[in-house]
Order: C-alpha cells, then sequence, then structure tokens
C-alpha cells in the first residue's frame, strides 16, 4: 500500500483554539549571559531582519553589498521570548506550544525550564505545556549560533564556504552559491501558536490506498494517530472531486482497532499537468466521544495515483554480450500507467529569508510554471523543503514534485551525530511530504556522486535515506542523487570558449536520459539592476564592483554570468545598459528554448528536460532564472513555454551565427508529449529578413499514434545577403497555428546594421 495523504491536526483543527503570541528578541555572545536589549519580531521570519530593522541597518538589506551587514549574527546567540497568561482551560483540555519551523539549532525554556533541545528546521515542535503553566508565563527559545567547521568565505572560492554545512541538516545555500548570497538564516520560519486542545485529539491521520492492475479499484485506509484515543469513535467521509459521498464509515478506536477500512470503485485518477486533471478526493475526519459528541474535526485532500520510474527507451541496447551492469540508470517517470516527458524546472526557494515565504508567493510563481508548460519540479538539495502550502498547490495544479533532501555538493559525513540529526530530518520530510498526490520522486540530495562531493552508494548518509524512504513510502521511486550516470547536469551558457561550441552544438551531440541542469543566463530587467547596482557602477559591468556581488562575475568562470565576451562577439561592443539587457536577454531566448525541444526530440531515450533554475531569491544581476525576484517574467519564460507546448512544429539547427553564402540546413519536426494521435498535416519553412519572406520548404507529415515525435525532411537554402543582424525561421502548420513555431539567429557581416528583436518578442506575443 501506498501512503499518499495525511493532515496534520495541530493547526488546522477546526474546533482547535489557536492563541497567536508577540514575540521579542535579542542577541547574545555567550549562552549564560542574556541579551542586553530586546526588539519587536516578526513571525515567521528572520532575526537578521528584526534586527535590522530595530538598529536601523542600511536598507534595503539586496542593495549593494549590504548583506554583509548580517555577517557577525552567524557566530552569536539569538533568544526569542513571549509572555502569556494562562488560558482557561476547561474539562481536562491542554495547552500545547506548536510550531512549523525553528531554524536551526534550539533550545526551549517556560518559566525558566528547559521543556526541549532539537537540531534540525524541519521536525515540527509540538510540546504539552500543560503541567508547567504558572498564571503568567514566559517561553523562551534559545537559538544556537549557526553550524560551521571552520572554512572561511574566502577559503579557495566563496561557494566553497557551503562545507561548513556538510555535517548539518542546514540548507547548504545560506552559506553561499553562485545566484544566492552568503547569509545564513535563522528564527521562526514557519507557522507557530499556542493550541488549546482537548484531552482526546488527534495528532494525524494518515490515508493509504492500493490500486488495482488497471487503476479503477483502491483498497482505501485511514489511520489516526492521536493521544486519549480509546473509548473515542472516529468517522471518516471521503467525497469523490464533485463534492459526492463515496464512503461514509465510523469505527470506535480500541487498542487493536485504530483505522477505518474501504472499498472505492470508478476511481478517478489525479493526473500531472498535460496528461489529465489533478483530482482530489476531500476527507472529513471526525472525533467523537462515547456519547457522540464532537471532539475534533479535520479535512485533507487525497490524490490517486500510481507513479514509478522505469528504464528510458533504447537504455538497455547500450548492454550485449556477457551479463554486466545496466549503463544508465531508470530516469522515465510513468504515472498511472502511462510514461510521462517531464518538463519543468530546479526549484529553488524564491526568498533568502524563507520565513518570509507566504502562500501568495508560492501561487503566483507555481501557477506561472504550470502556465508554461511544465509539468515537474525539481525541489534542488540545497535549499529548503517547502513549507505545506507548496505542495497544497502542487496538488491542486497538477504539478509534480522531485523532492530532494537538503544534501547538496558536499561530502556528507558518516558521523553517528549527524547521522542522528538526519534520521531525525529525513523521517519528518517524508511523513509530511509522502502524503501528497504531486510527490513524484525522493532523491538523496543534489550532485552528490561528483568529484567535489565524493560520495557514493556506500556512504551512510544515502544508505540510511534509502532505507527510511523504502521503510515509510516504499511506493515512491528513489533516487541516490542527480545526476546519476546517463542524466546530464549543464551547460549553463550560450556559447564555450573553451571547447568553440554553442548551445546548438553540445546538447545536439547529447546522449543523456535527462536533462536535469542545463540554463543560459541573462541579465533581468534594467530596473532590477538598478534596484541592487550602484549608479555610477550601473554600466559598464566590472568584476569587482557590485555587478560581481550580485553574481555576473566569477561564478564558474571569471565571466559567467554576465558573459559579456559572447554578447560582444555576436553584438560587437556593447554601448549601453539596454544593449546589455536585450541582447543578453535575446541569447537567453533562444538558448534555452533550443534546449527544451532538443531533449524533446531526444526522446524516446530522453525522458526529462529540466532547467536551471526557475526564479531568484534576490536581485541577481545575471544567471540562468526566468523568473527575476521578486516576480518578474524575464522575456525566456514565454519561450521556454513555447517550447514545452504539448504538440509542436520544431527545427533543429546546426548553430546559431551565419554569413552570407553559406549552406542553411536545418531538420524539421513535430513533437507530440501527449497521447492524442496527430493527423497529417501540411507543414511549411520560411526565412524573412529585410521585410522579405522565402518559402524554403514543404513537408506532407505523415499521422502518427499518440506520444510520438515524426520526423520530417533536412531544409536545405542559401543565405542571402541582408541588411541587419536578425533573421527569423518560421515553421508553420496550416490550420494548426497553435502548432507554428519561430527562430531568429544571427547574420554575421560587413556593413550591416545591429538590431533588437522587436518589442512582441520580448513580450511573449506574437511567437507563433
Amino acid at each position: 500500500m501506498s501512503k499518499v495523504e495525511g493532515t496534520d491536526t495541530s493547526l488546522n483543527n477546526a474546533l482547535s483554539q489557536n492563541i497567536s503570541l508577540d514575540w521579542q528578541v535579542g542577541y547574545h555572545e555567550t549562552e549564560t549571559i542574556p541579551p542586553t536589549a530586546w526588539c519587536a519580531s516578526t513571525v515567521p521570519g528572520a532575526v537578521q531582519l528584526d534586527v535590522m530593522k530595530a538598529e536601523n541597518y542600511k536598507q534595503p538589506w539586496w542593495y549593494a553589498d549590504n548583506v554583509t551587514q548580517f555577517d557577525w549574527m552567524e557566530d552569536v546567540w539569538f533568544t526569542y521570548k513571549t509572555d502569556f497568561k494562562k488560558p482557561g482551560l476547561q474539562n481536562g483540555e491542554r495547552l500545547f506550544f506548536f510550531s512549523k519551523g525553528i531554524d536551526y539549532q534550539f533550545k526551549i525554556y517556560l518559566n525558566q525550564k528547559l521543556l526541549l533541545e532539537q537540531e534540525g528546521m524541519f521536525t515540527y515542535v509540538n510540546m504539552d505545556l500543560t503541567d508547567d503553566l504558572q498564571d503568567n508565563n514566559e517561553l523562551k527559545i534559545v537559538l544556537l549560533p549557526v553550524p560551521k567547521l571552520g572554512f572561511k568565505f574566502e577559503d579557495d572560492h566563496p561557494s566553497l564556504y557551503r562545507r561548513n554545512a556538510r555535517e548539518s541538516a542546514k540548507p547548504a545555500v545560506s552559506y553561499g552559491w553562485d545566484w544566492h548570497p552568503r547569509v545564513v538564516t535563522r528564527g521562526i520560519w514557519d507557522e507557530t501558536s499556542l493550541v488549546i486542545r482537548k484531552p482526546a485529539h488527534i495528532s494525524d491521520v494518515s490515508v493509504t490506498y492500493e490500486l488495482n492492475e488497471n487503476l479503477t479499484h483502491a483498497k482505501v485506509q485511514a489511520v489516526v494517530d492521536g493521544i486519549q484515543l480509546q473509548g473515542c469513535y472516529f468517522k471518516w467521509v471521503l467525497k469523490n472531486p464533485q463534492g459526492k459521498i463515496v464512503l461514509e464509515k465510523q469505527e470506535k478506536i480500541t487498542v487493536d482497532k485504530q483505522s477505518i477500512e474501504g472499498e472505492l470503485s470508478d476511481i478517478q485518477l489525479w493526473y500531472p499537468s498535460g496528461y489529465g486533471a489533478p483530482d482530489l478526493y476531500t476527507s472529513e475526519f471526525t472525533l467523537l466521544d462515547a456519547n457522540n459528541k464532537i471532539l475534533e474535526q479535520q479535512t485533507g485532500k487525497t490524490g490517486f495515483r500510481k507513479i514509478k520510474m522505469i528504464m528510458n527507451d533504447g537504455a538497455w541496447d547500450r548492454e550485449g554480450g556477457f551479463p554486466k551492469s545496466r549503463a544508465v540508470a531508470p530516469a522515465s517517470l510513468e504515472v498511472n500507467n502511462r510514461r510521462i516527458f517531464a518538463k519543468g524546472t530546479n526549484w529553488v526557494h524564491p526568498e533568502v529569508f524563507v520565513g518570509g515565504i507566504t502562500p501568495e508567493r508560492y501561487r503566483e510563481q507555481i501557477e506561472l510554471a504550470k502556465n508554461a508548460n511544465f509539468n515537474l519540479l525539481r525541489s534542488w538539495g540545497g535549499g529548503i523543503v517547502n513549507k505545506e502550502s507548496f505542495f497544497d498547490i502542487c496538488d491542486e495544479l497538477g504539478m509534480l514534485v522531485w523532492q530532494e533532501f537538503p544534501l547538496a555538493c558536499n561530502n556528507y559525513t558518516d558521523d553517528a551525530k549527524y547521522l542522528k540529526v538526519l534520521e531525525q530530518e529525513a523521517r519528518s520530510i517524508i511523513h509530511r511530504v509522502k502524503k501528497h498526490a504531486c510527490l513524484a520522486l525522493w532523491s538523496g540530495g543534489n550532485e552528490l556522486f561528483n568529484s567535489w562531493s565524493g560520495m557514493t552508494e556506500q556512504s551512510l548518509a544515502l544508505r540510511l535515506l534509502n532505507s527510511l524512504c523504502y521503510q515509510l513510502d516504499s511506493h515512491t521511486p528513489f533516487i541516490y542523487t542527480a545526476p546519476l550516470y546517463g542524466m546530464g547536469h549543464g551547460h549553463y551558457i550560450f556559447y564555450d570558449a573553451v571547447a568553440g561550441e554553442e548551445v546548438f552544438q553540445w546538447i545536439t551531440r547529447g546522449r543523456n536520459t535527462a536533462y536535469t541542469e542545463f540554463g543560459v543566463p541573462a541579465v533581468p530587467s534594467i530596473e532590477i539592476i538598478k534596484s541592487c547596482i550602484p549608479e555610477n557602477e550601473l554600466f559598464p559591468p566590472k568584476k569587482k564592483t557590485m555587478w560581481e556581488f550580485h553574481g555576473a562575475f566569477d561564478v564558474w568562470g571569471e565571466e559567467a554570468h554576465i558573459h559579456y565576451p559572447v554578447l560582444e562577439k555576436y553584438f560587437g561592443k556593447i554601448e549601453s545598459l539596454e544593449e546589455l539587457v536585450k541582447y543578453s536577454q535575446f541569447l537567453q531566448c533562444e538558448g534555452v528554448k533550443f534546449i527544451y525541444e532538443e531533449a524533446r526530440r531526444q526522446k524516446p531515450f530522453c525522458s526529462m528536460a529540466v532547467k536551471w533554475c526557475f526564479q531568484d531569491a534576490w536581485p541577481a544581476v545575471a544567471n540562468n532564472s526566468v523568473i527575476a525576484w521578486p516576480n518578474e517574467i524575464k522575456p525566456a519564460y514565454y519561450h521556454v513555454a513555447n517550447a514545452c507546448r504539448p504538440v509542436l512544429a520544431s527545427i533543429r539547427v546546426p548553430k546559431f551565427e551565419w554569413k552570407e553564402g553559406e549552406d542553411f540546413t536545418c531538420d524539421l519536426f513535430l513533437l507530440n508529449d501527449t497521447y492524442d494521435n496527430l493527423s497529417s498535416e501540411k507543414v511549411k519553412v520560411f526565412m524573412q529578413y529585410d521585410g522579405i519572406e522565402n518559402e524554403l520548404a514543404s513537408w506532407d507529415s505523415p499521422g502518427e499514434e499518440g506520444f510520438k515525435n515524426i520526423q520530417g525532411p533536412s531544409v536545405n537554402a542559401k543565405i542571402p545577403r541582408m541588411k541587419t543582424n536578425l533573421f527569423t525561421i518560421q515553421v508553420r502548420v496550416e490550420g494548426k497555428p497553435q502548432y507554428n513555431s519561430t527562430y531568429m539567429l544571427l547574420f554575421s557581416g560587413e556593413g550591416i546594421k545591429k538590431a533588437y528583436p522587436p518589442e512582441a518578442y520580448y513580450q511573449g506575443k506574437n511567437l507563433f
């Protein structure tokens, strides 16, 4: 049976009484010396922001190098405190302190009595305070200094400062990354309150099910866990997506009976976006006493689906002769007995200070992902495991989630202390996330089987995670890391000067089962650049300025992410900030679009295209994102959405830059990721330049069954003389304009005029 849904009742119980708290925070040099001053605290939030506001630090925090103001906070203690009166508790009611997230290592005191010590920000705190209450109470949370192992930010390269995270479950990204500043967050980062509960109450309900072979019938079970439940009654009402009751049962809870079982027919399955409706059933759980009085009520959602990770088509063909291990790992997702092509992106948390992430921010960005024709988000292991609302929204919108544990680009220790914390955190993560229909895949973490990490299948941390996923959620696939053999990470630039190759060459030569990281960098809008770069440094971008501090230079190569020499290789001297923005964004549009389409052209051996990355956590002035902070769409977003349409006409072009008299060639395709059959179509290819349009080819494509691409003929033509440096190739499908595609390429030569693409190109209009 596969556990897929359940609900924590602590903050969502309709009959519970939640008491909000007013918090203050202060810092101190040692644990025993108390703070000398206190300031108001926003919860959820971060201690850095509270102190910045109270002590009049330079603002905004993201401007220039203002984040360095927070560096000293890594090595001091912080204490949160709040006062509250003992509430009126009736008929045996109990008062609990409940928090969904405290970052990172802490101690909790009530009236000077130590009640809890915990390391780890992903394990909920759920403490009964009742027996230690006084008429007036003081609750304190003492945060220990951040875990560090002595690696300094200046050692070798700033990004290697992340090695301080390799003996903790603290997300490594906060120690500094190429797209993220060094800000090691701390504080109460998720929902937190006091909760009054009945003496008998539910701690959790898990719904499990087992589908029959043709996925039409399910055996279902709801298992209840809680306090003083024996002798109570548990009622379960299950409604289908249309609101009709399809199961209604009530059972007495005993030592031997803490569940309700049932059977369902005519199951409405949950599907990922692009393959069907993400249908969700609603569970209503009620706890009653022996007199049938309602003690507690809660609701939850269940999505019925079957998910597997299987070998890609053709993956076994590379092997032959004597028996030996497979060459590549399974990388194809099968949902409800059908393979899908996973189109998506790496998801990084959308705020540096994760306590400030709201359900509204999650929704607006996940909706953008869905509207980009994505069906998969890889929740990257260098960042947080997202808040509950993230998974609720993914359930609702049909967005699959590849969930990694908080391990990334480090050799995580086999030390017993670390493994104990990792096990605690992993159990909490698995228990919470496995309840969601959107969960597609567990992964140990990011880039762990690489020279800069050095882990293997024998590393105890990964053996532990594999074991826990099998014990607690055996029906969800698990992989040790990404990439595994056969998968690809990179490249992340349009042109590689060392290899002398454009993205058009390396991705076409690629032979990967999955492209799980790739990208082309671009700068954001002028407005975002001006929001973080001082006016006297705005143009031209230079090393050792705020451009470098905000990610434009010396990332993995002196000129990445800004890639200034590449822009000047194609477009000559960049004369203004406006030119920089236009041409940089143009290369990102064409480069990333080409990668997505090429990955799809390589189906069925290839089964995934998941770019790096979707959004920024602060105003980065150059990187691979398509959503700039806080939530601004870069032009490449629209081109990615085009490239990921369920069905489209597509061309494979051998290069980006062309000269007069060269033999222009391209290969023609119709790409289909749906299970709808393609009919025969009339497809034409046109070249447009200087107000002229020439027809290059016409193709009568045959019909084809669903989920198969059709490869057409090669197109050949001479490159004519042009007046401007940009020309267009357009592919049109007669009667099916929704399949049309447009590509913009570079013409180089003496005496030509520089031009930008039209504004419609950057705004996502008239792209096909």
